[in-house]
């Protein structure tokens, strides 16, 4: 069955439209030359039917190319390459042979083909050298990572090819040389030596763990907890990429939501080589599956709660490889609490009100009081035990993964999803980069290079340069309850929410998060459980209760400040009403 078969649930036919889309490259038509980045992507969007994700920038001194999504400000130059989610190849051709003298006023894409303009036919050839998919991807890579090492380092070496480039960087990090250089005694180092994440001084794991007692008199709320089996000798399994993106430094300090990782300390303690330069970070000596240990932590506050084992499954039997995550799911869902932080939230005013570990309680969302609406998600080694998660949901036990609800739901995760990403890969190398930016909040070839030579997350100084690679967008979730953009959760179509979040805000609509209706009389999660669907088509229905997926322009009017917390007045700083202003729900998870 399908897309669009009248034997499914409707949830379903608007969730398989989503997954047929793919990632697809494209040289970008003359036409389109001049435009702004959210110009262009609103033409493509609503005259070609395609989404437009970012393009490849080639900067002016002859540096290699960049993939940048949603970009602020950026015009689009002759024979760019963009980055398109669509249906088919056959799809995106249309970026290439748009004509706005030929094709203005063609109402139906499909009639979008190839012109006989003679500025379009005389370009074609000086476009072939951009096309998608490059054999030279993997050289350019390990150029940017050669070239780039004197900038990471802060410090200049005897390569001579970027030699005015590093007597720069060396001029502005010599404490010695000039007067007006940064002061190294009075100024803290916050981020990373590339700029792209947040970064603290060493932290022992002693100084970071919680016991239970300590846990439940801290006002945790809006974070996110990690539950970890792992055996004192379990193979390491790099709690370092689950956090960073939790650490971009296009979040401002104050927005990052704290993680707590439940599970046993000398397992984590293995792994905290790597995690104790990025802050916000508390561990809890305990079980996943004590309730009392997932009480102390608030699981029922909490933004997301990542279930993972480190444990080696055994060859008996593959069912039972996911024994302990799904226990610690339905444990979770089978617990109920009380309501008393969301009564707080609404009772308590105190503009100043601090929670213990010194960042303003803001209490995002009231407490869920089933555990069964708690936001999860379970790493599965057997995608097939995905019919263990959901006890409620009809799916039969032979459907594939990404046609089950919990997969739908996004509550569930298996590592046979990375299969699928291979197969872009090799078919587009391109593909990979954008999608690992996506996913990791910014990793770059430099920060590869310094995290394979094994010295971890370096400190930086901030310098123009670094602090400019702030500013790149993120992926968030907007409300369409309440906001300025609520009025379109009213019966609007789709494309005018797309046009106006992108007109208005710079935000670039990606999909929608919608509510799984169920019969409430024998579901308790019903109001909980959403699915999610790419890429809409245009005229689209919203409703009030959706939640919209975008990629978000960096706000930077939110300043940094090294006393942010403490509990003195003054410390709040008003949040800018550009980029989506205070909608910015869920932009971790």
């Amino acid at each position: 069955m399908g897309p669009g078969s009248p034997d499914m649930a409707a949830w379903q036919n608007d969730y398989l439209k989503g997954t047929g889309c793919e990632m697809y490259t494209e040289t970008i038509s003359p036409t389109f030359t001049g435009m702004a980045f959210s110009q262009a992507a609103e033409t493509c969007f609503v005259k070609l039917k395609l989404l437009l994700l970012a393009i490849e920038i080639r900067p002016d001194d002859g540096s290699d190319r960049k993939i940048s999504i949603n970009p602020r400000g950026v015009k689009i130059s002759p024979n760019t390459v963009g980055f398109f989610i669509a249906q088919s190849a056959e799809e995106v051709k249309r970026a290439w042979f748009f004509c706005k003298a030929c094709h203005e006023d063609i109402k139906d894409e499909k009639q979008i083909k190839k012109c006989k303009c003679k500025a379009l036919a005389g370009s074609k050839k000086t476009s072939l050298a951009t096309m998608p998919i490059k054999p030279s991807a993997l050289k350019k890579t390990v150029s940017m990572k050669d070239g780039n090492t004197n900038a990471v380092n802060g410090r200049t070496t005897i390569a001579a090819t970027d030699g005015p480039k590093k007597e720069k960087t060396e001029s502005r990090l010599d404490a010695d040389s000039t007067p007006n250089d940064i002061d190294f005694k009075s100024t803290e180092m916050r981020y990373d030596s590339t700029g792209m994440f947040h970064w603290t001084q060493s932290t022992s794991i002693e100084d970071s763990i919680l016991d239970r007692n300590q846990a439940a008199m801290t006002v945790l709320n809006g974070h996110v907890v990690v539950c970890l089996f792992a055996d004192p000798d379990s193979p390491l399994i790099g709690l370092r990429n689950l956090v960073m993106p939790l650490r971009a430094s296009n979040f401002h300090y104050h927005e990052l939501k704290h993680v707590v990782i439940v599970g046993a300390v000398d397992y984590i303690r293995r792994e905290w080589k790597t995690l104790q330069n990025l802050p916000k970070i508390s561990v809890l000596n305990g079980s996943p599956l004590s309730r009392a240990d997932l009480r102390a932590v608030n699981v029922n506050l909490c933004d997301m709660c990542v279930i993972l084992s480190a444990k080696v499954p055994s060859n008996d039997d593959p069912t039972l490889a996911d024994k302990e995550a799904i226990l610690a799911s339905l444990n979770i869902k089978a617990m109920t609490f009380d309501d008393t932080i969301g009564v707080l939230n609404q009772s308590s005013n105190a503009p100043d009100a601090m929670s213990p570990l010194g960042s303003p309680i803001v209490l995002h969302r009231k407490g869920s009081v089933y555990g069964s609406n708690v936001p999860m998600i379970t790493e599965l080694v057997n995608d097939s035990n995905v019919q263990f998660l959901d006890q409620d949901d009809d799916d039969d036990p032979d459907t594939e993964l990404y046609l089950t609800q919990p997969f739908a739901c996004g509550t569930a995760f298996a590592v046979s999803v990375l299969d699928s990403l291979m197969s872009t890969t090799y078919f587009n190398q391109n593909a990979l980069t954008l999608i690992r930016s996506l996913i990791t909040g910014g990793a770059t070839p430099e920060l590869e290079l310094i995290l394979a030579e094994g010295a971890g997350l370096r400190g930086g100084y901030s310098t123009p340069e670094t602090l400019g690679n702030r500013d790149r967008c993120r992926v968030g979730q907007i409300s369409l309850t309440e906001g300025p953009l609520a009025k379109y959760g009213e019966g609007a179509k789709y494309i005018d929410l797309f046009v106006a979040a992108l007109r208005q805000y710079g935000m670039l609509c990606i999909g929608l998060y919608r509510i799984l209706f169920r019969d409430t009389s024998t579901s308790t999660d019903a109001s909980s459980k959403r699915y999610v669907i790419t890429n809409p088509p245009n005229d689209f229905n919203l409703l009030p209760s959706d939640q919209v997926f975008v990629l978000m322009q960096f706000d930077p009017g939110m300043e940094y400040r090294p006393g942010w917390g403490d509990g003195k007045t003054g410390d709040r700083i008003p949040r800018s009403s550009q980029g989506g202003g205070g909608q910015k729900k869920g932009d971790a998870s």
